[in-house]
């Protein structure tokens, strides 16, 4: 599972033809969640506070960056690396 992402400590992961809906893998310490491109929120899993409102405004930002990386890992094609929100 290709890190397209990584700021604060959060590992920002997508599968290669992953299911729908489009959404990412978020991995900070021990906790780890599904995370919805279009909204930012949580889908399955959990994350704590701070790591959770870093990800979803990072994913607001980043909205369009993680759809054009959604529909290339759908086709089989590379992913490119998305800045942090600590590469501002």
């Amino acid at each position: 599972m290709p890190t397209v992402s990584f700021f604060y400590g959060i590992a920002v992961r997508m599968y290669l033809r992953d299911h729908p809906p489009p959404h990412f893998h978020a991995v900070y310490q021990q906790f780890e969640a599904n995370v919805s491109i279009e909204t930012g929120e949580i889908i399955e899993g959990r994350l704590p506070v701070a790591a959770r409102r870093m990800v979803k405004d990072w994913a607001l930002l980043r909205r369009d960056a993680l759809l054009q990386n959604w529909q290339n890992a759908r086709q089989g094609l590379p992913m490119r690396k998305i800045a942090g929100l600590d590469d501002d």
